[in-house]
């Protein structure tokens, strides 16, 4: 219930500051097409972020820290001033999906045994991000938001998106290696997130568009679900 609450809240904070971006990016969403006020999606927003730093008070205290000292000023944060900065934005809210995992081990006394679930979470948000700042290029460009894309141009994000990938597909391999996980990791990772992955570096090799960055922002959405299947099988 933290972890749903705190999520909902900073999305809903964050369609409330993005609300002119949505107009051009995402205009079926219900803030652009009038379905719900912005000041009813604000006061969502605080009476979630208050029901789930609540409700981590009782958890324990290294749980609670990481709630309200660590994430949700990371949320706050991340929607009023550094989304629109290069890279930065990116590393951030990739951070804190990957300290969902660290809280859940914070939570159970198993914090070091979630660092490579952490680390997995990371390296796909921080990817699946960039992708979607190119998805969303026209509208952050015309709403003068300095993503990476438009502050360096599409052709370098691509680049950089590569890179990144091609970074990750070794990265997940190495708990692997060091025996951290067993054979049944190796196989989901191999079918559900080394071949996906592969296939987005090809889509971007020889189909650079925005369309392509759209398509694979699922597909990489899915990747986290094979990822967590291999961390558990494995």
């Amino acid at each position: 219930m933290t972890v749903v609450t705190l999520n909902a809240a900073a999305n809903a904070f964050n369609d409330y500051i993005d609300l002119d971006i949505d107009r051009i990016n995402r205009s079926n969403r219900p803030l652009p097409r009038g379905i719900i006020s912005p000041r009813i999606a604000l006061w969502s927003s605080l009476v979630l972020f208050g029901i789930g730093i609540g409700i981590s008070a009782f958890i324990n205290r290294p749980a609670f820290i990481i709630v309200a000292l660590i994430a949700t000023p990371l949320m706050v944060a991340y929607s009023l001033w550094l989304k629109g900065t290069p890279l930065i934005g990116n590393l951030v809210v990739s951070f804190i999906l990957g300290l969902a995992f660290i809280f859940a081990g914070a939570a159970f006394g198993h914090l070091w045994g979630m660092l490579t679930p952490a680390f997995l979470a990371f390296g796909f948000t921080l990817i699946r991000e960039l992708v979607k700042d190119i998805a969303d290029f026209k509208g952050d460009r015309a709403t003068n938001l300095k993503t990476f894309p438009v502050r360096f141009g599409i052709g370098t994000s691509i680049r950089l998106t590569i890179v990144l990938i091609i970074l990750l597909c070794i990265g997940v391999l190495i708990p692997y290696w060091y025996g951290i996980y067993g054979k049944l990791y190796l196989v989901v990772l191999a079918l559900g997130i080394e071949i996906p992955l592969l296939f987005i570096v090809f889509s971007f090799m020889y189909f650079p568009s925005i369309r392509t960055c759209k398509l694979s922002s699922q597909l990489l959405k899915a990747c986290i679900f094979s990822g967590l299947l291999a961390v558990y099988l494995g």
